[in-house]
């Protein structure tokens, strides 16, 4: 995990019957709807967020 480090985070199930934190956390990593993808920085915490919603999402190191 160097400085610069992106993570791109894709929504590829929907979040319809889910948990209510599971989608506070799709939503806080900024996805809205599926086959949505973001860019964010590689942190503690957003990795802990695509951990725990890591059957709704797909991850990859940009």
């Amino acid at each position: 995990m160097s400085a610069n480090s992106k993570i791109k985070v894709t929504l590829v199930k929907s979040v319809i019957g889910t948990k209510q934190d599971h989608r506070a956390c799709v939503r806080g990593l900024g996805l809205k709807r599926i086959n949505h993808s973001v860019v964010l920085e590689d942190t503690p915490a957003v990795r802990g967020m695509i951990n725990r919603v890591s059957y709704l999402v797909k991850s990859e190191v940009v």
